[in-house]
């Protein structure tokens, strides 16, 4: 019996519209067990969940990134989601304090793996990034990947591992140690654009709304309406229900969705009258999908 500790990843690929591929990626990460697939054609992105144990997951990941290098080019990318990789963010997730050090350890691994087998450019951002500054992965996205190649050519920006200059069909990868997050998305019952971002602005962190909320608005042009997409690094303080009415002050919601899983805390109390499209508790409550390892 392996006593390691099981650790989660949430690999983000920049393609949302090819399910076929998308597989034939998902199956890449063996052996981590696939937990659930995300994808969005608006977005161009899918995010998938993984478990595996300490020990194993680097490898999984780097398996992954290799099957990306070989089936997504990032010069024929399309969608909404800022990014600078074709598997553009590889967090490794503990699920408590006593796992931390396990997912640092495995995330770091999996970094020099990434940047050393495969020649991808590997910046560290969040919990175990190398300066302050690198915190936050708009740090890296401000311009998307053009901007970012310059950055690595003027020497602004070098990476932690791997080499100094874009890989030209995949980009950087972004990766780092977390706990869990929430990725949700609020669509409004209508196409206004500009309200999606003044409410994205007022809500998040940065502009002086909710602690750990990182917020963007996008027009969803296969669906026809504008979008809030939320990430919520602390689901305690700041429940789903409170996102929802928060955009609910400003307008009419049409439904809304998890991107991934989330913890059944932040769940709680979650408005019956807004769909949760394609939710399953089965698969995206936290709690319930950890049970299926057992």
């Amino acid at each position: 019996m392996n006593d390691a500790p099981l650790l989660l990843s949430a690999p983000n690929v920049s393609e949302g519209a090819d399910l076929e591929l998308l597989g034939k990626i998902g199956e890449a990460f063996a052996p981590a067990r696939f937990l659930d697939l995300h994808s969005d054609l608006d977005h161009g992105r899918s995010v998938l969940t993984l478990a595996a144990r300490q020990g194993e997951l680097a490898s999984a990941l780097l398996g992954g990134a290799r099957e990306v290098l070989e089936r997504v080019d990032l010069r024929s990318h399309s969608g909404l989601h800022p990014h600078v990789g074709a598997i553009d963010v590889v967090p490794v997730v503990y699920l408590d304090q006593e796992r931390r050090a396990a997912a640092v350890a495995e995330a770091l691994t999996a970094a020099a793996l990434i940047a050393d087998e495969l020649e991808l450019p590997v910046f560290l951002y969040g919990e175990v990034a190398t300066d302050s500054q690198r915190a936050e992965r708009a740090f890296f996205r401000e311009g998307a990947t053009k901007r970012l190649g310059e950055r690595m050519r003027s020497g602004e920006l070098v990476p932690d591992h791997g080499p100094a200059e874009l890989h030209p069909s995949a980009g950087a990868v972004l990766v780092t140690a977390r706990p869990p997050l929430v990725a949700f998305n609020v669509d409004l019952a209508s196409d206004d654009l500009e309200l999606a971002r003044s409410i994205a602005a007022e809500l998040r962190e940065s502009g002086g709304g909710l602690a750990g909320v990182r917020a963007l608005g996008l027009l969803l042009a296969g669906r026809g309406r504008a979008q809030v997409s939320f990430n919520v690094h602390d689901h305690a303080a700041v429940p789903l229900r409170d996102l929802v009415a928060a955009v609910r002050s400003r307008a009419d919601v049409a439904e809304a969705e998890l991107v991934g899983l989330a913890p059944q805390a932040a769940l709680e109390g979650f408005p019956e009258d807004v769909p949760l499209r394609g939710f399953s508790p089965e698969r995206h409550v936290l709690e319930n999908a950890l049970r299926s390892l057992e």
